[in-house]
């Protein structure tokens, strides 16, 4: 799931005010000589009316009661100039159209996603116009000149900062072509002091579609994370960042009949050559695994599918670990992901006083938006990754959804094939041989507030930690009264808890 924080900075702006009024707008564009001759004429075109000024539009697609997104698959020429005032045949999030813009003022932006190799809108290679502030008070023409490229990613320079990337043999054999499987590696920080020396390694796994440069932050000089890791008080531990990019969103760095064998590509593969190329100790019970959100439910879900490589996971706030409780739906019993028992539209998000932000339909809609097939299979977005893991493929060689785009409806054809992903239901089902293998590694938190509802599937998880025997779990499983998504994670704290695992490990 998104990083809370970044959420409630989006959806506690203030929301514009109408007059009521509205007016219809034309938008003409052009793409600048400086961009052509790496312009794809075939691709996919947004449209970006946002009412808040602090990021750019093209970043802020998440309903939250200010912002339009509309999108269509075009053909352009590059040297057309392109005219759009009727928008029949794009999806789109709000009510209105181009023909009646409700009044108010506005951040503008289009943006042509024409990238082949990421999933999601904000790839480099994507290019983008200048943000327009515009007052809708009248008809109006907006113009706008598609001339900047979205940069290719980078990561800081420091020496204890190291990039990794590798072509993947199994995952390049599973898809035909060569796919690139990348990560950042935080070496400890007396790595070039000790050359002899081996180390612990942790895998960090981010929330939804964290990327690996997300080590720019964590080593910013202006973190405190930075300096306390650079002073010698820190535990000397390896970290990977593992990548959340795939072919449908996050890879969620496990198999899968859609995305391909990444949790093959991870073990076998990534994982392995870091660890022998920076003196990873290389030894299953010196390798550690954590998150929070997305991260947290892949952590767990690497522990316990992966038992015998891991020593240990943190895993906090994670995505709905049971499918009885994916969110507020019971994929196996419910008829419709939309819409309840009793008829009411389904929250997907809440403030920790329970008050609902977002309803689980409008979230879609702007999936659907995204999407290349105008639905939320091919979004990049959460749905969009989960759809991917869990679902079997179609006939048309997408993930098969679990509900409608549209109506919401629930496939439960489709739902049977989640269980094997239900990751509750995999630990009942093995737990003879599991049970053994996970002793001592498994560390779970939870907010009973979660804003993403995601405290009922792991209350559920809970559950059958408690009634298991031969042998009883020792499971460490902590709920905290009204607190919200990954309220307590942090990175910090997991490395010492990690480094306190480690002294007992050696000293044994």
């Amino acid at each position: 799931m998104k990083s809370i924080s970044a959420l409630v900075i989006l959806l506690l702006a203030n929301v514009m005010t109408l007059s009521g009024q509205s007016y219809p707008v034309k938008i003409e564009a052009t793409v600048d000589p400086s961009v052509r001759a790496n312009f794809d004429p075939d691709a996919r075109l947004f449209l970006f009316f946002s009412k808040y000024e602090f990021s750019p539009p093209y970043t802020q697609i998440w309903p939250n009661g200010g912002n339009a997104v509309f999108g269509k698959n075009l053909h352009w020429a590059v040297d057309q100039h392109l005219m759009v005032s009727d928008l029949s045949g794009w999806s789109k999030t709000p009510a209105w159209n181009l023909e009646a813009v409700p009044a108010g003022t506005y951040y503008v932006q289009i943006l042509w996603d024409q990238d082949q190799t990421e999933s999601r809108i904000d790839a480099p290679g994507n290019l983008i116009s200048a943000v327009k502030k515009v007052e809708i008070n009248q008809n109006s023409t907006l113009q706008f000149n598609l001339n900047e490229v979205i940069p290719e990613r980078t990561i800081i320079e420091n020496p204890l900062v190291k990039y990794f990337e590798m072509t993947s043999d199994t995952l390049s054999a599973w898809w035909g072509k060569p796919v690139l499987v990348k990560a950042s590696v935080l070496l400890p920080s007396g790595f070039y002091d000790h050359p002899d020396a081996s180390y612990p390694v942790r895998y960090h796994v981010a929330g939804y579609g964290g990327r690996y440069t997300r080590i720019n932050r964590v080593m910013d000089p202006e973190n405190p994370f930075s300096s306390w890791w650079t002073s010698g008080d820190a535990p000397q531990i390896i970290t990977i960042y593992l990548d959340g990019e795939g072919p449908f969103g996050d890879s969620y760095q496990l198999d899968s009949d859609n995305s391909g064998p990444y949790g093959y590509a991870l073990t076998h593969e990534l994982g392995p050559k870091i660890e022998a190329l920076y003196r990873g100790a290389g030894t299953p019970e010196l390798r550690f695994v954590d998150g929070c959100s997305t991260g947290g439910w892949v952590s767990l879900a690497l522990q316990l599918y992966y038992p015998d490589f891991f020593n240990g996971c943190w895993s906090y706030s994670p995505d709905a670990i049971e499918f009885n409780n994916y969110q507020l739906i019971n994929i196996y019993k419910d008829k419709n992901a939309f819409t309840n028992e009793y008829g009411l539209e389904r929250p997907v998000m809440r403030e920790t006083s329970g008050e609902p932000m977002m309803l689980m339909r409008e979230f879609i809609n702007y999936e659907n938006v995204q999407g290349k097939t105008d639905t939320y299979v091919t979004s990049g977005g959460q749905f969009s990754a989960h759809t991917a893991l869990y679902s079997p493929k179609g006939t048309d060689g997408l993930p098969v959804p679990l509900f409608d785009p549209f109506t919401g409806d629930i496939d439960p054809n489709v739902a049977e094939h989640w269980k094997k992903y239900d990751l509750t239901l995999y630990s009942q089902e093995n737990w003879t041989s599991l049970g053994p293998k996970v002793q001592g590694k498994l560390n779970i938190w939870m907010g009973d507030m979660d804003n993403f509802y995601l405290n009922l599937g792991t209350r559920a998880f809970d559950e059958f930690i408690q009634s298991t025997d031969n042998p009883h779990s020792d499971a460490v499983i902590r709920f905290t009264p009204m607190k919200g998504h990954c309220e307590e994670y942090d990175q910090r704290t997991i490395l010492e808890a990690m480094a306190m695992k480690v002294k007992s490990i050696t000293r044994d």
